[in-house]
């Protein structure tokens, strides 16, 4: 085996297409408890756009690798990890801002934070659900609390997070409505969705209204989402926010409605890795994966998740995944 690896390197905070760099870097070596893992395919998330750009630049120091999602073949353990062994099909979340990212050949992790791959998964398809499926996890189950018979809003239902959020909310025994333009509510419906509102087509509020309201907003667009949010929560209602908002919000509407509100970081973990895996093992979770691109292309699927990509290509459906191992599925 080689003794270097390809990895594409952010070398510029900015636009996408001066940003990144193909280079060769030294392949790295587990440590105590760790795995060196063959990275066969990652995604992109909007957590890397606002990386690439410089939001978190004080957390960064270039150059540097991005990236979070992971799903490939075990190479080599380190001394005492020994719940793995060479040749083991593996998915995984890396922590955010660990310094070590995922638009490379390989990679090292604690295994700690590794599951097995479900078997009814492709490499690309679990890389496309490790990062989106543990947030909603955490929005959904940990934070938010679903429970059964329970109606729950969430927006933005045909994009990476969204289609997993409708997925497992409707797994939960949950009523699911969802925003999405109505060319994609024929889509969002097939994913669980009870009710489809096009968000483009006028006012959300009074068509959620007329439906007797929700117990739980999941926030994945952000703008006016988190201020608007009492106008339609139940009594002790729940609002779940993953978007990073640069400007404060009014949250004076929810006096009143005894709403609750979180905000989500995601953080990894095997445990929710594993319970999305008996999902998807049940037939109840799938990510959607709208394009595949190689790693060599990582630029031009951040311009494609960000909606600038040229072409006329709009902005797919669910997540956009890195083909790093393996050959990349047609486009």
């Amino acid at each position: 085996m080689s003794s270097s690896m390809r990895v594409l390197e952010l070398v510029h905070f900015g636009d996408a297409d001066t940003a990144f760099a193909t280079r060769e870097r030294p392949r790295p070596t587990p440590g105590p408890g760790q795995l060196l893992v063959r990275v066969l395919a990652t995604s992109v998330n909007p957590l890397d756009l606002q990386t690439r750009r410089g939001d978190y630049r004080d957390q960064l120091a270039l150059p540097a690798v991005i990236g979070n999602d992971v799903s490939g073949v075990v190479v080599e353990t380190g001394p005492g990890a020994d719940e793995f062994q060479a040749g083991d099909e593996v998915w995984y979340l890396t922590p955010i801002f660990a310094g070590r990212g995922t638009y490379a050949e390989f990679h090292v992790v604690d295994q700690a934070l590794v599951a097995r791959k479900p078997a009814r998964l492709s490499h690309v398809e679990a890389a496309g659900l490790a990062l989106v499926g543990v947030t909603v996890w955490e929005a959904l189950v940990e934070r938010a609390g679903v429970r059964a018979g329970e109606r729950v809003l969430v927006h933005g239902g045909a994009g990476g997070v969204g289609s997993v959020a409708i997925q497992l909310a409707s797994a939960l025994g949950a009523e699911v409505v969802t925003t999405a333009r109505a060319r994609d509510h024929e889509f969002v419906t097939g994913l669980g969705a009870d009710t489809a509102i096009d968000f483009s087509a006028g006012d959300y509020v009074p068509r959620v209204r007329a439906l007797g309201g929700v117990d739980v907003v999941l926030d994945t667009v952000g703008g006016d989402t988190l201020s608007r949010s009492p106008e339609i929560l139940a009594d002790r209602g729940r609002v779940v926010s993953i978007v990073d908002i640069p400007d404060p919000q009014n949250l004076l509407a929810a006096w009143g409605v005894n709403a609750t509100y979180h905000f989500v970081f995601v953080s990894p973990g095997r445990e929710k890795l594993a319970a999305l895996g008996r999902l998807v093992d049940l037939g109840k979770l799938r990510p959607v994966i709208g394009a595949v691109l190689p790693l060599s292309e990582v630029a031009q699927a951040h311009a494609l998740l960000e909606g600038s990509a040229g072409g006329g290509r709009r902005r797919p459906r669910g997540k956009i995944a890195i083909a790093v191992g393996e050959p990349p599925l047609p486009r």
